[in-house]
């Protein structure tokens, strides 16, 4: 016979196992945890440091690899990067590329999505970017493209800028 007592002894334990699972898939980095980056970029490029602080300060880890120039070209031929989108550094991360300066809310939108697609780019180095920010300068309108292997691309993201 099923009593009270049985009955709420069942709905504490219950209700303590679901706070549990909550709090670790919380605390082990469970469906809201942010991928890892790896990041490769040559040593000199300031913007490329700036950006990689910026995705960190959003939550992201991110690995640090340094090459030389053909090593960093290679890298990004391997990695299926057009030519007409390379920018200064490249990121892998949860199986897509990000070329450059690419914004996090792109980035969020990107792994909510998961759009076929080799990845992001912002080609180039807009003024206001994350990581080309300047002071009292206004950042220009920018376009973040998705990619794919095959050189082709579309806009995912358009960056509004500042400018009048």
């Amino acid at each position: 016979m099923v009593t009270m007592n049985s009955t709420r002894r069942w709905f504490l334990a219950s209700a303590g196992l679901a706070v549990v699972a909550v709090g670790g898939a919380l605390w082990f980095g469970g469906a809201s945890a942010r991928p890892a980056l790896e990041v490769f970029k040559s040593a000199t490029c300031t913007c490329c440091a700036a950006w990689v602080t910026y995705v960190q300060e959003q939550g992201f880890a991110a690995r640090v690899v340094i090459l030389g120039d053909e090593a960093l070209a290679a890298k990004k031929r391997a990695l299926g990067v057009p030519d007409a989108l390379s920018s200064c550094h490249t990121a892998q991360m949860a199986g897509y590329v990000l070329e450059g300066h690419v914004p996090v809310p792109a980035i969020l939108r990107l792994m909510d999505e998961r759009p076929a697609g080799q990845g992001l780019a912002v080609p180039g180095m807009p003024l206001g970017s994350p990581g080309m920010e300047v002071p009292g300068q206004p950042a220009d309108a920018y376009d973040v493209l998705l990619f794919q292997k095959d050189g082709t691309s579309r806009v995912f993201a358009r960056m509004p800028g500042d400018k009048g």
